[in-house]
């Protein structure tokens, strides 16, 4: 079986050597058997893994819940049911943000609307929003 060297691996993953080893730290990446003079050396397996983890953090997983996706990929009585499961609640985060960024546009959009008469800037909606205590 070829072996991968750390610098190879970041490449076929599309990240930095960095990223490698601080995954490798986090338990996202299996630690690599090394040679006598110290060089890691991973298998395969360990470039499709870091795609995995990629792609995960591309469709907003955090870390924490690779890192249980991970292990539920290694669990032999894992089901598909508990997958989803994690998948519909990712949806659900989602929707929540998706909810308060709408929220935060329109109240700025509000803001800007009302900004563009004010003089002078002292007296603008923004800023003075900006200034209160309570939240948007």
């Amino acid at each position: 079986m070829q072996r991968l060297t750390i610098s190879r691996l970041a490449r076929l993953g599309g990240v930095n050597l960095e990223t490698v080893r601080y995954y490798e730290r986090r338990g996202l990446l299996p630690k690599p058997p090394r040679t006598q003079s110290g060089y890691r050396q991973f298998s395969p397996e360990a470039a499709q893994r870091l795609r995995l983890i990629k792609r995960a953090q591309e469709l907003g997983f955090s870390l924490h819940e690779i890192h249980e996706l991970l292990a539920l990929r290694l669990e032999p009585r894992t089901n598909r049911v508990e997958v989803r499961h994690r998948a519909e609640a990712k949806i659900a985060d989602i929707d929540r943000k998706i909810a308060a960024l709408n929220a935060m546009k329109v109240t700025l959009q509000g803001l800007a609307q009302r900004c563009e008469q004010c003089r002078p800037s002292s007296k603008c909606p923004i800023l003075a929003s900006l200034d209160e205590e309570t939240s948007l």
